[in-house]
């Protein structure tokens, strides 16, 4: 079963996380069954970009980022070539480490 890292975040995963994943799931949806509250204002339907996370390792590992995906991207805090949208990201068969980014393009948290 792979595993996802998640780098420690100030507000998030002070003290980081490693928990396992199943294939298939995706980035967010695990970090969000082990406690980790990343944004999703959208609900997972790939509509903002508030659940964006740069994947440090394991990146070859994730299918293509879509189209949609890209251009959401593109209005995304901190861009990096390995960001991904958590909620479109879906785990292969690698670990990953996943960094969660301080900012979010929403000033506010919708508290979910």
């Amino acid at each position: 079963m792979p595993k996802i890292v998640f780098l420690p975040h100030t507000e998030l995963c002070p003290e980081g996380a490693a928990v396992e994943a199943k294939q298939g799931e995706t980035v967010l949806d695990v970090a969000l069954r082990n406690g980790i509250a990343i944004e999703h204002a959208c609900e997972k339907s790939c509509a903002c970009t508030t659940c964006h996370v740069i994947v440090r390792e394991g990146f070859d590992s994730l299918e293509e980022s879509s189209e949609l995906e890209d251009d959401m991207l593109d209005k995304a805090w901190g861009l990096e070539p390995e960001s991904r949208l958590g909620c479109q990201a879906r785990v292969a068969d690698e670990d990953l480490v996943v960094e969660i980014p301080k900012y979010t393009v929403n000033m506010v948290s919708e508290g979910h």
